[in-house]
């Protein structure tokens, strides 16, 4: 006699199909549901991959044909992909039922497992979204101003607590609220597994905030710690690229609890700024007379109009200094907009130190180093002309 599972269901349908192949009743009964749910999931997996291929397919070429950024996104960051394997996974949660009619105890626990297998799907389309939005906004010129990754770093911790929260409650059939309010005890727990990313994220929000910090940015750091380029900004660190290509990563707060310098006002200045030193042998600064003027004005062009004041006798290192002057004011390189400053300072046992200081229009490092060594090898050289010499130590 059949009973009521074995009649119109597709359990009974299955079971007699198992009898038919010459297996034992008591074995037919065992694994009819099992066979049954095992069908429905190759039904639900084979739909699965017939919609990845109708959609994404679709999607892909779309993207070949019209290459937008969102839909060359969409395909890079697999959100179709994701989004699509919820469809088996309702697929079998409703069909599950169908296999399960004895087993109530199985059914069950299959479908909590199927509700975590959708819950991880939408996890990770949400997550795959967020993605697109990040490399949306970095395709903008505006996110060297503004970087968000570690912004869109605390979203996707957020996101995954959340989303493991609700995946506990489903597997141990709780509400999430009761275990939300079962967190309150061990915040303390939390506090430190998630101190790093909580004290990288409010120093994250210091230094957008603030301005400190953008992404290109060339900034050097006490002890040589790094100096470089900035290359990218997240909620746990902050990568620099040095000179030599060597790569320092750096947390976030210890930009904010330490003092760093930021080249980007110079860089976003009309000049970099030259501040040398020449120093001049004390024993060689003497009055000049009117025939080494006149000497002066004619092997120095710079210098052919040059008239002292009324009752002036000026010194060689003064009509040095008049020279240094006149030459940086002459080059096109050497901002005439900003400071200019030749002035002479306290002597010292290394000598009179006459201080250079001026802006260059150029600020490329090797460009910029390369045009203050050609300036100054220049105004030392023309040292002798004014009977000057230089100091250099015995």
């Amino acid at each position: 006699m059949k009973t009521l599972h074995e009649v119109g269901t597709l359990g009974g349908w299955m079971n007699d199909v198992l009898i038919s192949w010459g297996i034992p009743s008591e074995y037919a009964n065992m694994f009819d549901e099992f066979v049954v749910a095992a069908l429905i999931i190759l039904l639900a997996v084979g739909l699965n991959y017939f919609f990845q291929a109708i959609v994404v397919g679709g999607i892909k070429r779309y993207a070949r044909r019209f290459p937008y950024r969102w839909n060359t996104l969409l395909v890079k960051r697999k959100v179709v992909h994701h989004l699509l394997h919820v469809v088996p996974g309702v697929l079998i949660y409703l069909l599950l039922p169908l296999a399960f009619v004895k087993g109530k105890d199985m059914l069950v626990f299959s479908q909590r497992i199927c509700a975590v297998y959708i819950i991880v799907a939408i996890l990770l389309t949400l997550n795959a979204m967020l993605l697109v939005m990040l490399d949306i906004y970095n395709s903008k010129e505006i996110r060297k101003n503004h970087p968000i990754r570690g912004l869109v770093q605390v979203c996707q911790v957020v996101l995954f607590f959340l989303g493991g929260i609700l995946i506990v409650a489903t597997l141990i059939n709780k509400s999430p609220i009761t275990l939300f309010a079962g967190l309150g005890a061990a915040a303390t727990v939390l506090m430190l597994v998630f101190k790093d990313s909580i004290l990288g994220f409010v120093s994250g929000v210091q230094l957008s905030a603030n301005d400190m910090l953008r992404i290109g940015d060339w900034v050097t750091l006490p002890n040589g710690m790094a100096d470089g380029i900035v290359q990218e900004i997240t909620l746990n660190t902050v990568k620099i690229q040095n000179w030599d290509n060597t790569i320092t990563t750096i947390p976030p707060y210890t930009m904010v609890n330490s003092t760093f310098q930021n080249w980007r006002g110079m860089q976003e200045s009309g000049g970099r700024r030259v501040d040398k030193r020449i120093w001049l042998d004390l024993d060689t600064i003497r009055f000049s007379t009117p025939e080494e003027l006149e000497r002066i004005r004619k092997e120095v062009p710079l210098m052919s109009d040059y008239v002292p004041a009324e009752g002036e006798m000026p010194t060689n290192s003064q009509l040095y200094r008049e020279y240094i002057e006149r030459y940086l004011m002459s080059l096109p390189v050497v901002n005439q907009d900003l400071d200019l400053i030749i002035t002479q300072k306290e002597p010292t046992e290394r000598g009179l130190p006459i201080r250079v200081y001026f802006f260059s229009r150029v600020k490329a490092w090797k460009q910029y180093e390369h045009i203050q060594s050609d300036i100054f090898d220049h105004l030392l050289g023309m040292a002798p002309r004014f009977s000057l010499k230089l100091y250099q130590g015995i």
